[in-house]
């Protein structure tokens, strides 16, 4: 059932902690939480939002009437956040954790540990073929950490930005890759690397979205989704409370607005400044993704985070072997590439961008260059450009729109567009 309980969105204002607290009151009435085991799924420290204020807001109101109140991160494929990191992430201190939120237990997911995961159903091949509008047509298994079932009630909080590989994030996508297994994961990143980045960053109801819905339905543990929209000077614009996909169509309604800059015309080049966040190529490509529907034929995107020394953490000995190639490279070669994890080779595709494989030759249609901790021999074996990040001078950027020249304060999570796209990128 898709459904909108409570929501906060004042126009042209943004949403107040008293207004927060109204909402989960709505929501989260003490009374039906007595007694009850609830596990809330947060983000871990990659996704900019207020999740503390959630956080503690609900503890506030059910904390003292459940038997458990506990936290799960929605890891997807990313690194273990230590007890430091969980409590910043969740807005409280050392002290505090010690005091107020002694019982709340913090549960790393584990999506590389079988033992962590259990089946819950298998979307069949008819139906794969149905939500991919033809794509694929195969079972596919799905995988969750099997400890969301040791609670009465699960409890999502987390913010809705546009996204590479679903559209739009948000709702059942802090199950799936959230807390997920990895063979769903792996089967819908391919998804959105075939349909590619530009076809899908941006807009709602594309096949992944539908195939990641389709998993949600098959977690049988009653849920509550809260989705936030967030102002790019990080603070609330929109709340939304209700079950993962009516909390997440009304928010994703509301991204839309906040989180899309539209312009003109291409740009020849662009400096794309990643921030801290984000520690490795793995999660900075995203200053890649959000910039490559406005990179005109031919554009340099350079990807500025001297603080990044790693390709990926978790995936960097596979990326390491493939290297970084446009969707044809991989596809018309698939029974070279098809043992590798499914999700490795499509953030390979997402952060090269679009191309062609024709003869032998990969032509990218735009150049990704690195400025950052990974040296030039790294860079090159993984086919990307590189730069010393000590030769970029920010003020060189700045400034110079009308030139064809973009920079990027801050990027990974406000989208650019074309108001008038080519066809590669979803215009007519």
């Amino acid at each position: 059932m898709t459904s909108l309980i409570a929501s906060a969105a004042p126009a042209n204002r943004l949403v107040t902690s008293e207004q927060v607290a109204e909402v989960v009151a709505k929501t989260c009435p003490s009374a039906a939480y007595r007694g009850k085991k609830v596990l809330l799924i947060v983000p871990d420290g990659t996704r900019t939002a207020p999740v503390g204020l959630l956080f503690k807001t609900i503890h506030a109101a059910i904390g003292e009437v459940t038997s458990r109140l506990d936290v799960m991160i929605a890891l997807g494929t990313h690194q273990p956040m230590s007890e430091p990191e969980i409590c910043g992430r969740l807005e409280i201190s050392l002290d505090e954790r010690k005091s107020a939120y002694r019982r709340v237990e913090f549960i790393n997911h584990e999506w590389d540990n079988p033992a962590a995961l259990k089946e819950v159903g298998i979307i069949s091949a008819e139906e794969i073929g149905k939500l991919t509008d033809g794509l694929f047509a195969m079972d596919v298994p799905v995988e969750i950490n099997k400890r969301v079932f040791d609670y009465d009630q699960i409890i999502i909080i987390g913010p809705v930005f546009p996204h590479e590989v679903v559209g739009f994030s948000g709702g059942n996508k802090y199950l799936f890759p959230g807390v997920g297994g990895p063979r769903i994961l792996n089967f819908f990143h391919w998804l959105g690397a075939m349909v590619t980045n530009p076809m899908i960053i941006g807009n709602k109801w594309t096949p992944v979205r539908r195939v990641v819905d389709a998993a949600g339905a098959l977690v049988t543990v009653p849920k509550l989704c809260f989705c936030m929209a967030v102002a790019p000077d990080k603070s609330l614009a929109g709340l939304f409370a209700g079950t993962p996909e009516g909390a997440w169509d009304a928010a994703s309604e509301l991204s839309r607005q906040l989180h899309i800059t539209y312009v003109d015309r291409p740009f020849k080049q662009v400096l794309s400044c990643c921030p801290p966040m984000y520690a490795d190529v793995w999660t900075g490509g995203k200053a890649m993704y959000k910039l490559e529907p406005v990179l005109a034929d031919g554009a340099e995107l350079i990807i500025y985070a001297p603080h990044i020394t790693e390709v990926s953490v978790t995936h960097g000995k596979t990326l390491l072997e493939i290297g970084y190639h446009c969707r044809d490279y991989f596809h018309k070669q698939w029974d070279k590439f098809k043992h590798y994890p499914w999700g490795v080779v499509a953030h390979s595709t997402h952060v090269r961008g679009i191309g062609t494989f024709e003869n032998g030759v990969e032509k990218c249609r735009v150049l990704v260059t690195l400025a950052t901790g990974i040296p030039e021999s790294v860079c090159k074996q993984i086919n990307l450009g590189y730069r010393d990040p000590k030769s970029i001078r920010k003020e060189d950027f700045q400034n110079r729109e009308d030139e064809g020249v973009l920079f990027v304060p801050k990027a990974g999570e406000m989208l650019y567009h074309l108001k008038n796209p080519p066809k590669w990128a979803g215009g007519r």
